[in-house]
């Protein structure tokens, strides 16, 4: 009989049953049934003591071991059978873990025992979310500069950092009449730009830092670093003159080239001679060179008689020859001067996209003063007259037609006066016309506008075809079920 109200029993060392065993001995003394959680709603992260701050769902694994541990050290007098959570409305501030636990009591006698801890989330910002709420929050920032007047290079690049998700840890990117800046919390992030900007662009950079505060009890020192990285002078479509040794040391390529497009490299092809050569950041530095003309000197001409050459013999030691084009002799007048006779000849590349009648962009050399110290020295007739540089389209019809778009950084612009619209839309263009830097850019299809399945307008301007696109994904969340109401029957 149970020595306290007398019930039937099976005998165990308190003599004793359940229940009154329950009266006499509380094994969770000691344990807290109120504990507080720090939770920071700006980046949405529970601290864990004492300065760590780590992303948990609710309900979940990780959750439960952070609850578990604010409750270490009372919980080593018990054994820990059992945890978990019980369910509470989402926005009540409160976490309710339910807890299972043994103890022995009285002379060998074992309790077990089920309680429930209040956990209370009280808000408190985190460091992080200090210095971005800070007016001078950053410790690290990358200047990314190209002194050209013209953006293809950086909205290229903006592309690969979209597609590379490399905007992620960016606090703030400000735009500037020539580069971008990114901001960053720390040092380890503004390191790993710069590397991503050494793999995509042929570029160099500095690093310099500066003293914000010593603690001279601890030692520790606080800098702000800036890596400064500058881009090579060179875009697409720019004309250059090589450095003479430079040209020698490319397969005795001609001073003359042509920027078709740059990657991680300059690529360069020869109008006379479709010879190629690639030339990285760290040749170019050895040797600089400038552009002669940029995209915005382009000129209109039409195409007034074409004849293809055929390939001509390989001299021995010259560089790789492009299959991409084909090479032909041209006429061509201005259409600012069709009221005269004066025509120009040349060579070009454009031989696969040129007929009587075409219009072409490019650069009259025969009526320009070149203020350039590689071209003075060249004998004046290895100088053409006319480069050509691309097929001229309609670019009303192309952007009508466009059914693609791109996605953009979250910049701060400045409003510095530019065409920047008018270089952006030449930047689409560049997609259009060159497959090779597609394939390096997330393209998605504009559901705002009518697909078209051609690859190929009325006049001829490449497209890009519906297989290049990608869908934007919209994923919409709602707490109440909202979302998937219209499945339930």
């Amino acid at each position: 009989l149970c020595c306290q109200c007398g019930v039937p029993i099976a005998p165990n060392p308190a003599n004793m049953c359940v229940a009154c065993l329950r009266t006499q001995v509380d094994i969770t003394e000691g344990i807290p049934k109120q504990v507080n959680v720090n939770f920071c709603k700006q980046c949405e992260r529970y601290l864990q003591p004492p300065g760590t701050w780590i992303q948990c769902a609710l309900e979940s694994r990780e959750l439960l071991t952070l609850c578990l541990k604010k409750l270490k050290s009372p919980l080593t007098k018990v054994r820990l059978i059992d945890a978990g959570f019980i369910w509470t409305e989402p926005h009540s501030k409160r976490l309710k873990v339910k807890l299972t636990v043994q103890k022995e009591v009285m002379s060998g006698a074992i309790l077990q025992q089920v309680f429930v801890i209040d956990f209370v989330i009280l808000q408190q910002m985190c460091d992080d979310c200090h210095r971005v709420e800070a007016k001078d929050y950053w410790k690290a920032v990358v200047q990314v500069r190209q002194k050209t007047p013209h953006k293809k290079t950086f909205y290229y690049l903006e592309q690969l950092i979209l597609k590379h998700k490399l905007h992620q840890n960016t606090l703030r990117v400000k735009e500037i009449h020539d580069g971008l800046d990114f901001y960053y919390g720390s040092k380890q992030h503004a390191q790993k730009m710069v590397d991503f900007l050494q793999c995509t662009v042929p570029c160099k950079y500095k690093t310099s830092q500066r003293l914000i505060s010593h603690d001279v009890h601890s030692n520790n020192y606080n800098y702000k670093s800036t890596f400064s990285v500058e881009i090579v002078p060179v875009c697409k479509d720019n004309l250059v003159c090589l450095p003479p040794r430079l040209a020698q040391s490319l397969g005795n390529m001609r001073q003359i080239c042509i920027c078709v497009r740059v990657t991680s490299t300059m690529h360069l092809i020869d109008p006379n001679s479709l010879q190629i050569a690639e030339i990285d950041g760290t040749t170019y530095w050895r040797y600089p060179f400038y552009s002669l003309y940029q995209p915005g000197q382009l000129e209109e001409f039409i195409v007034m008689d074409i004849d293809i050459v055929g390939a001509s013999k390989r001299v021995p030691g010259t560089g790789t020859i492009s299959s991409r084009h084909t090479l032909a002799e041209v006429w061509v007048q201005k259409t600012s001067e069709m009221d005269t006779s004066q025509q120009y000849h040349c060579r070009t590349h454009l031989g696969h996209l040129l007929n009587h009648g075409d219009l072409v962009l490019g650069f009259d050399l025969a009526n320009s003063n070149l203020n350039d110290e590689y071209v003075n020295k060249m004998n004046p007739q290895h100088v053409p007259d006319v480069v050509l540089i691309k097929k001229s389209y309609d670019r009303g019809r192309r952007q009508h037609r466009r059914n693609w778009k791109l996605k953009e950084l979250d910049k701060d612009h400045e409003d510095m006066g530019t065409d920047d619209e008018r270089q952006y839309l030449e930047f689409l263009e560049d997609l259009e016309d060159d497959d090779i830097i597609r394939k390096n850019v997330n393209i998605y299809r504009d559901s705002s506008k009518i697909p078209v399945e051609s690859d190929t307008d009325d006049d001829g301007a490449p497209r890009i075809s519906l297989a290049e696109m990608l869908e934007d994904l919209h994923i919409s969340v709602d707490a109440t079920g909202g979302a998937g109401a219209d499945m339930i029957d």
